[in-house]
């Protein structure tokens, strides 16, 4: 007996090897992509610590894809598997009903196609497709196992995908097969481990906020929200192996659903206690609110301000508006073909709710959402996106560049030294990334112009824009006189170039209905120090540019955040030797910040000591200017502001006393 088995490294299929290894014999053939192979790797250990040693031998990894004909086997491969499967399990599939519909279509759709290609072309002896209660889509009333094709109406890309996917299994006259229809699968009853946020998932945070809110014992008056029906994995991955194994059942489908459906309002309130967050003392029932009329909401919700405020508060709580419009489910589900096949085992009907959702909150709070605080969800945030990071030849681009690489971002170089850039490129693909290198001048209008056009030519999307290149200038104003031109070419750089770059690609982010934007400040904007006019002008500048825009494009998915960053041992604060004795961010310190700001999308950024500057001379300008005039007797103009980089600077004491201020702690 052997097994094929498509998903494996997916949330229900390795569960399901896991329990075929302990259950059954023979050997495992789990199709895998190139760039998941390591993943596999990961499994098999874990199985093998669970199961034996034997794990290694039994799975066999079977290159392939699913949007290929024959799921992208080659053909030697085909033969050598022909007559020897018996067991077909497909598994593979898009289950976000965030996803794009050509996404769902390509896989749910074309992945079973191919699928029962394969399970033909290689005599397998049955076919199991793993399909989902959305094939009932809207059905009003209790929906059998029997059942299919009713006339449902099914109201998104995934209801449609999943229907399409169950009917090409059921109508090809090759192999036979068993369809299996999960409820909406949550994690592990028993260890509560879950890979993503889904389904109830997306309410975790607003149950958490409501906590840091209001007291435990606040009554909440909430809305009957209807039925849903959620089941655990490990529930899941066993029933499933159990009715496989079973005979005479061929031609049936199996509804893994709850024989006893949860209502929504319950549900919220099991975690609530779990969280120790308020409950709902009293839902009100749904033939009342159904007595009110609807119209006034819906159009004080399509009121522009309604809307963005309501996009704003979904945001904020993670809450994808696809999510809200399919929170109930409306059909029922009949259990009785998949009892009757249980009957007897441990596995007649999943566990009550109230067995395992303390588990469930317990593994989210204390590993998926401190994850997210802390940042190890970096790679989740960057995988794919293209980073356009200008000043990227050196210092904290090089840095930045090289860590976005790391969290599989693709990350777009920018800066006028060629080499530099192909130097940092090729640091990044030598450790397994990819960068691209565009030459540009950002102080320069018409190089800009150039850059845009090649980047918008080369990639679909630009997802991530960092503006770190910069200009400083170290100069009191009394050295300043004949010297308008520091003030015109700071400006250009640090506002005109950044500006230029963001409104060429805005419009490209605002289609897309996506984007975030990183611009580089400085310390000095919050802490205005004597001798930085020119570069901390520049700064301010794009401060005030990026606060008003920021309010008309939020409501696109464009965010910005602002980094006032302290000092950092660049090649732009070489020249002034005086701070070789000042404490400074390294550039990847200064890049972990930035790569912060990518996952987090923060407003702002930066050091409590520039927070307290900021403070300081909103409540006493007068005070700070005479502190910042002693400051600025004590530290003189540099050598190279002066006409003579060839003098040597040495800080005093009192100096770098005062220095130490300003690293601080980001805020």
């Amino acid at each position: 007996m052997a097994y094929f088995v498509t998903g494996a490294t997916g949330f229900i299929g390795r569960r399901l090897v896991e329990r075929i290894l302990e259950q059954r014999e023979g050997t495992i053939y789990v199709l895998v992509r190139e760039k998941s192979v390591g993943r596999l790797e990961e499994l098999i250990e874990r199985w093998s610590m669970v199961t034996g040693a034997s794990a290694r031998e039994r799975v066999q990894p079977v290159a392939g894809d699913l949007r290929r004909p024959l799921l992208g086997i080659e053909n030697e491969q085909v033969v050598e598997l022909r007559g020897q499967v018996e067991h077909f399990f497909h598994l593979a599939a898009v289950y976000d009903m965030t996803a794009p519909a050509e996404r769902n279509t390509a896989v749910n759709v074309g992945g079973t196609t191919h699928a029962v290609e394969l399970a033909r072309a290689v005599d397998a002896t049955r076919l199991h497709h793993v399909s989902s209660i959305a094939v009932a889509g809207t059905y009003r009333g209790i929906f059998d196992e029997d059942s299919f094709d009713e006339g449902q109406r099914l109201p998104s890309p995934y209801h449609r995908t999943k229907y399409e996917s169950e009917r090409i299994v059921r109508e090809q006259p090759y192999v036979p097969w068993r369809v299996y229809r999960p409820g909406i699968v949550v994690g592990d009853s028993r260890t509560g481990e879950m890979d993503k946020i889904d389904g109830p998932y997306y309410f975790f945070k607003a149950i958490l906020r409501m906590r840091q809110l209001l007291p435990e014992w606040t009554p909440l008056v909430g809305l009957d929200l209807g039925y849903t029906n959620v089941v655990p994995v490990d529930w899941v991955a066993g029933a499933l192996e159990h009715i496989a194994h079973a005979p005479g059942l061929d031609g049936h489908a199996f509804h893994l659903t709850d024989p006893r459906p949860q209502r929504v309002d319950e549900l919220i309130n099991e975690l609530a206690a779990a969280a120790h967050a308020p409950r709902f003392a009293v839902s009100v029932p749904k033939n009342v609110t159904g007595a009110v009329p609807r119209w006034p909401l819906k159009v004080g919700l399509a009121l522009p301000p309604l809307r963005q405020a309501r996009k704003l508060l979904l945001r904020e709580l993670g809450i994808p508006e696809e999510v809200l419009a399919h929170m109930e489910l409306v059909p029922r589900f009949d259990t009785r073909e998949a009892a009757r096949a249980l009957a007897g085992t441990s596995l007649e009907q999943p566990p009550a709710l109230h067995e395992y959702v303390p588990r469930l909150w317990d593994y989210w709070e204390r590993d998926m959402d401190n994850q997210l605080r802390r940042g190890a969800t970096l790679r989740q945030a960057l995988e794919s996106r293209h980073v356009l990071i200008t000043g990227a030849s050196s210092g904290i681009g090089r840095s930045t560049a090289v860590k976005v690489a790391a969290a599989g971002g693709v990350p777009l170089l920018v800066a006028r030294n060629v080499d530099k850039l192909e130097e940092t490129r090729a640091e990044i693909v030598a450790a397994g990334g990819t960068a691209y290198v565009y030459a540009a001048d950002i102080a320069d209008m018409d190089s800009i112009e150039r850059l845009l056009e090649r980047v918008l030519a080369d990639h679909r999307n630009i997802d991530m824009l960092v503006n770190n290149a910069g200009r400083s200038i170290r100069r009191s104003i009394a050295l300043s006189y004949d010297r308008f031109h520091d003030f015109e070419r700071t400006m250009q750089l640090n506002y005109f170039g950044a500006v230029k770059l963001i409104i060429g690609l805005l419009p490209h982010m605002r289609e897309r209905g996506s984007g975030h934007i990183v611009n580089i400040s400085s310390i000095g904007v919050q802490t205005n120090p004597p001798r930085f006019s020119a570069y901390v002008a520049s700064k301010a500048a794009l401060d005030a540019f990026t606060r008003v825009v920021a309010s008309e494009v939020i409501g696109d998915g464009v965010t910005f955040t602002t980094i006032h960053m302290p000092l950092v041992r660049t090649p732009m604060i070489a020249p002034t030797k005086m701070y070789d004795a000042f404490p400074t961010l390294s550039p990847e310190e200064a890049a972990d910040m930035i790569c912060e700001a990518l996952r987090s999308r923060p407003k702002e950024m930066g050091t409590w000591m520039g927070k307290f500057g900021e403070v300081a001379y909103s409540l006493s300008p007068s005070a700070v200017d005479r502190i910042l005039h002693l400051a600025y007797r004590i530290f003189p103009d540099s050598a190279a502001s002066r006409g003579h980089p060839e003098v040597e600077e040495r800080a005093s004491f009192e100096q770098i006393a005062m220095a130490t201020l300003t690293r601080g702690v980001h805020w």
